[in-house]
């Protein structure tokens, strides 16, 4: 089983599957695939240079970090520094993240979660509700290809509480080293190379890269393929799925009867996040499809009722019994 990472909140993103997926409400571009990002009605912390511990060996981004204990007393605040100065999109609020990092305890350089170990960076959004707070202001406004040391205190991470699982008591300040990978939007697409769509009796799918949905032209008077159909229309280079990762994307869902949307997140200001475990029990043809698939890419797929809805569809929408499914999916990262 795949651990879960410490540095969920409330709503652990990860775990939010496409459970309203078919619900017939893709016009107006609503997905229940995010977790809420309304934002906090507390000011900001005070973020102050340090103190922070000195990092003593794996100094170079991407590398696994050893961290020194903290130097005396922590801050009361936020303690931020920008260890290497990456030269990528500056990160938002409410932006989604691929980074890879290591947490200690300050009094005791303690370890207690590392994603370098793990080789799967994480994967999640910077909102409230999401990810502890410290991460949450910490990054904001850092660019990718940055390495950013943090000291979080209670506060700002799991409060008077503390983490039992983790060893972290209330008063615990944490240290944290994070290497910034990657960031995304809802404006973000696949930037996969294109591959040439030549069978006629597939829909035809747009290869735009500017976040927007991309058109889907379904043969007209042709029956669907009775077989499970995944192919790239962008292929990335990233590694591939995984039947147990969580995946961060771009969708939209047709009908083949007709090519009418039922679902999608491009346009709607909004990505999804799901398991592909998960998935497996509500359209397992998505799941099926996507695994093997490489990120970065945008993949075609065409998913027979017995993979889909069968006969027992979400009601009230453009599903039916016995409808096959097109989806098209910009697989942005996973984890």
């Amino acid at each position: 089983m795949r651990r879960r990472s410490l540095l969920l909140a409330a709503v652990p993103a990860g775990l939010v599957t496409l459970a309203g997926c078919g619900d017939g409400s893709s016009e107006s571009g609503k997905t229940s695939a995010s977790p809420s990002a309304s934002a906090s009605s507390a000011p900001p912390p005070k973020i102050v240079d340090g103190p922070l511990p000195a990092i003593t060996a794996g100094t170079r981004f991407g590398e696994k970090p050893t961290v020194a204990k903290g130097p005396g007393d922590p801050s009361e605040n936020l303690a931020v520094r920008t260890a290497i100065a990456g030269s990528g999109r500056a990160v938002a609020e409410n932006d989604f993240i691929r980074a890879d990092y290591l947490g200690q305890i300050w009094d005791t350089a303690k370890v207690f979660d590392n994603s370098y170990d793990r080789k799967r960076p994480l994967v999640m959004q910077l909102a409230q509700g999401s990810i502890i707070d410290g991460w949450r202001y910490a990054l904001q406004g850092k660019k990718t290809g940055s390495r950013i040391e943090i000291a979080v205190p209670p506060a700002l991470g799991y409060g008077k509480g503390g983490n039992p699982q983790a060893g972290i008591k209330g008063t615990d300040t944490l240290v944290f080293v994070i290497d910034l990978i990657e960031s995304f939007n809802s404006k973000s697409s696949a930037k996969g190379t294109v591959v040439p769509q030549t069978d006629a009796a597939l829909p035809k799918v747009g290869t735009n890269t500017d976040g927007q949905v991309p058109k889907v032209t379904v043969p007209p008077r042709t029956d669907p393929p009775k077989k499970l159909v995944s192919e790239y229309v962008l292929e990335g280079d990233g590694p591939e799925l995984k039947a147990d990762q969580t995946v961060l994307c771009q969708f939209q869902g047709l009908v083949w009867d007709g090519g009418k949307t039922f679902q999608r997140t491009y346009g709607s200001g909004r990505l999804s996040q799901f398991s592909l475990e998960q998935m497996q029990q509500a359209v397992k043809g998505l799941a099926q499809g996507l695994t093997g698939k490489k990120v970065g890419s945008r993949v075609l797929l065409v998913i027979p009722p017995e993979l889909g809805y069968g006969d027992n569809p979400p009601s009230g929408g453009a599903v039916k019994k016995g409808s096959t499914l097109v989806f098209t999916v910009d697989i942005l990262a996973a984890m």
